[in-house]
């Protein structure tokens, strides 16, 4: 299981990555691999940015921000040269016994994928 964490719904970065993981999704099923986005927006507005991208893998809300936390994709960061609490661009693969096998922070929404899938 991949479980990957971002900042905002229909944001350029955050599109940019969904629809790397949506173009990419057939890759990551044959390595036996679910992919899972995690963000703070509402249901609603995830429910939107499935359809308006046209993305055919869960998308989880965690208003709360509290699973964010406790998986280290939530807390200090920079941002624009200032210190903010937020969303830290993430990525978590699972192996099938539970184990994290690997958790990537501070990721870049571009060319995130690919590197993913070269690692595995």
């Amino acid at each position: 299981m991949l479980i990957y964490f971002y900042p905002k719904a229909g944001t350029p970065g955050c599109t940019k990555e969904a629809c790397d993981f949506r173009d990419n999704l057939s890759a990551f099923s044959e390595l036996g691999i679910t992919v899972l986005g995690v963000s703070p927006d509402s249901p609603d507005a995830l429910a939107t940015f499935r359809e308006d991208e046209g993305l055919t893998f869960p998308l989880l809300s965690d208003e709360s921000k509290e699973t964010m936390a406790a998986w280290g994709a939530w807390g200090e960061k920079k941002n624009y040269g200032r210190i903010v609490q937020g969303v830290i661009r993430s990525t978590i693969i699972i192996g099938a016994d539970g184990r994290v096998e690997s958790a990537q922070y501070n990721v870049r929404a571009t060319g995130h994928v690919a590197r993913v899938l070269r690692t595995l």
